[in-house]
């Protein structure tokens, strides 16, 4: 991979970790504020403290695990290939 195309793959890959994080702070938002309302109680807890803490914190690692696995690639780094290195 030529050292244009990786800095092209790391920017996608920047970009796209940026729209994520915003993705799970939403849905952190709406799992946790979302259902404060709700008079919902699982194990004598109510449903919002769930909605924001446990699924939300799944929801990231799911989000972290389709990062990982469709977006980051692995990049060589040969500089050596490239005439720059020593």
């Amino acid at each position: 991979m030529k050292r244009s195309e990786q800095f092209r793959q790391a920017n996608r890959e920047a970009k796209t970790t940026v729209v994520a994080t915003v993705v799970v702070i939403l849905f952190w938002i709406l799992a946790g504020f979302g259902l404060a309302g709700s008079d919902i109680v699982i194990f004598d807890t109510p449903i919002w403290v769930i909605g924001g803490c446990i699924v939300s914190w799944l929801f990231a690692v799911a989000v972290a695990w389709w990062l990982a696995e469709f977006v980051i690639k692995d990049v060589e780094e040969d500089s050596a290939a490239e005439g720059g290195g020593k």
